[in-house]
């Protein structure tokens, strides 16, 4: 595995768009990253650069992550998918299990871990001696198709009772587990980020010690020093679905401009890129485009200045960087439908990169975390309604 130095992660992972390139039909015909990906991934360093330094990472600010992230999410959706899910994953483990914990899933594998998972609390672990019975059901667990550990959400009972951490608020805990203890469901038949390996998963009364489980918004970490590790996982993920939507939008631009030179479209004698109405539109998307990343840019790096100034990381804060996040999903899937409709016929053919970003765009902008329901609690908070909201 390459040394990897800050600064150099995206550098990482733009050595990679031939690879990608070649690679991304046949990862969407077994329905997850193949393996000369994956292999590269882990000779280049880029599936562990985020992960703390104790980790075998370089602890990226978060310009460098969204970078990063923006520029796998170009070459591919699926693979920039498996971007923000095993490179947030692996960096949260490492960031938040305890001593023993990461000692038995990293330094026992000398860092060479990959994670995958799903982290809303769907499962319910009873509290037993030395930590609890995990029993679940889990839906897209994105990257646990290459995944040696898998993730697992839960909520701690104790005597069959919820445990609560605050008022109105249960504790929520993320379980670490082998592969070989998780009954993986191989049903990721989808429209769109059908290289992701995103499994459904069970898990069925099995041990889990209390070192392999943190907790869901921990931001105290055991390990690294860098402001993400004391803004917790919430944010780095607003982060990577951002950066997602950012890269896949700006695919379709970039692709949609190189073909306008040479596409006519039938019963018009002048190229797409001589068109008006297509010059417009070109300005406008790309512009919103911009305007969406510098905003994605300037809420994290706030809060990211914020927190290495010692400051608290405030419910203002977190509610800025979720709108950003869900501001530049929409304008993101805005670009992606324009692109797609100017585009023509060029768009629809099958297997096309074209026709892969636009199924990969509306399947990753479903997710529940860039929902309607983020913008609200975050409005919520901006007008003094609640005080807080803890998903933030």
């Amino acid at each position: 595995m390459t040394a990897v130095a800050r600064g150099q992660v995206a550098a990482l992972a733009r050595g990679m768009r031939e690879l990608v390139r070649a690679e991304a039909a046949e990862a969407e015909r077994i329905r997850t990253l193949t393996p000369a990906v994956v292999d590269e991934m882990w000779t280049t360093g880029l599936l562990s650069a985020f992960n703390p330094v104790a980790a075998g990472g370089v602890e990226p600010s978060f310009a460098e992550m969204i970078e990063t992230w923006v520029e796998m999410a170009w070459q591919d959706g699926s693979f920039g998918w498996v971007g923000i899910a095993n490179l947030p994953s692996s960096f949260a483990a490492a960031a938040y299990l305890p001593d023993d914990g990461f000692a038995e899933v990293f330094t026992a594998h000398e860092n060479r871990v990959t994670l995958g998972g799903q982290y809303f609390p769907n499962g319910q672990g009873a509290a037993v001696d030395g930590g609890y019975r995990l029993s679940g059901s889990w839906s897209f667990g994105s990257g646990i198709g290459h995944s040696q550990y898998i993730a697992a959400g839960f909520f701690p009972m104790d005597n069959g009772e919820m445990r609560w951490v605050a008022e109105g608020i249960p504790d929520m805990q993320v379980a670490v587990l082998p592969r070989d203890e998780v009954s993986v469901n191989d049903g990721w038949y989808v429209q769109g980020l059908k290289g992701t390996g995103s499994y459904d998963y069970r898990i069925d009364d099995v041990f889990v010690p209390q070192h392999r489980t943190f907790a869901l918004f921990r931001r105290d970490p055991y390990r690294g020093s860098s402001p993400a590790t004391r803004m917790g996982l919430m944010p780095v993920t607003a982060a990577g679905h951002a950066s997602w939507a950012l890269g896949v939008a700006k695919s379709m631009l970039d692709d949609v401009t190189e073909l306008a030179a040479t596409k006519y479209r039938m019963s018009d004698m002048a190229a797409l890129a001589s068109r008006p109405t297509f010059q417009k539109g070109l300005a406008h998307h790309v512009a919103a485009w911009r305007a969406a990343r510098l905003l994605v840019l300037d809420a994290f790096g706030t809060a990211e200045s914020a927190v290495a100034a010692g400051d608290e990381l405030t419910p203002g804060l977190r509610a800025d960087m979720r709108v950003a996040a869900v501001y530049a999903t929409d304008t993101a899937r805005s670009c992606a439908e324009w692109a797609h409709l100017v585009a023509g016929t060029s768009a629809i053919r099958e297997g096309s990169r074209f026709e892969r970003a636009f199924r990969d765009m509306y399947t990753g902008t479903q997710h529940a975390f860039i929902s309607e329901k983020v913008a609200i609690d975050a409005a919520q908070i901006w007008l003094g309604i609640i005080d807080d909201q803890f998903g933030l």
